[in-house]
């Protein structure tokens, strides 16, 4: 069984028996885009048409978001595009974006898994999120650390939405963001990089 066949977060949840709540989970500082992106991202809006398919939104919009977000964080965090992720037969498959902490092996190996990305499928945010979760809990299996919050991204392109689990339970925060406010979208994303980092660094200490 592969992530992808988990269609609602209700199967993940019963099948792992994991509670559900909506809250806001995070607090969102604005964080303006540089120049240089926003000119190569209104470049790219103006010429390409990014909605005509699945892989021209992952790779015209959410990977550039993404990616000018991770800069900050590329001497801690390691960035992998579709790199397969196994805990056991039912919990394996292939993240589109992984964001881990960087491995002492180098960077051939996946480091301890920390947020991850699905992009919604024909819009479909129902089935991102029963896949993301099932992602999640692979995640957390693999740490082999369940008090350690492991982070969610479910987005179409235009629309960004966020969880977490900790332990037994998954957190949906309650705001989604769009792409068309970019510096609340980029804090969002920042405020996820930076809450993954204050909780693998507690992590580390134990």
């Amino acid at each position: 069984m592969a992530f992808s066949d988990f269609k609602k977060i209700s199967e993940v949840q019963e099948k792992f028996r994991i509670k559900y709540t909506a809250s806001a989970f995070f607090e969102v500082e604005t964080t303006s885009p540089p120049e240089q992106f926003l000119q190569e991202f209104q470049f790219t809006l103006q010429h390409i048409n990014v909605f005509s398919s699945e892989a021209s939104r992952c790779e015209a919009i959410i990977f550039p978001v993404l990616r000018e977000v991770y800069k900050a964080y590329a001497d801690t965090y390691a960035l992998w595009i579709q790199e397969p992720i196994t805990y056991d037969e039912t919990l394996s498959g292939t993240p589109d974006y992984l964001i881990a902490t960087k491995s002492e092996l180098g960077m051939t190996v996946v480091g301890t898994p920390l947020i991850l990305l699905v992009e919604a499928k024909k819009n479909d945010f129902e089935q991102g999120w029963g896949q993301c979760l099932a992602e999640l809990v692979a995640a957390q299996k693999i740490n082999a650390d369940p008090d350690v919050p492991v982070y969610g991204i479910v987005s179409d392109g235009t629309s960004w939405q966020f969880g977490k689990l900790v332990g037994d339970a998954f957190i949906q925060n309650r705001t989604s963001f769009n792409v068309d406010n970019l510096p609340m979208l980029f804090g969002a994303i920042n405020a996820v990089f930076k809450a993954a980092g204050q909780t693998e660094a507690t992590r580390s200490r134990h």
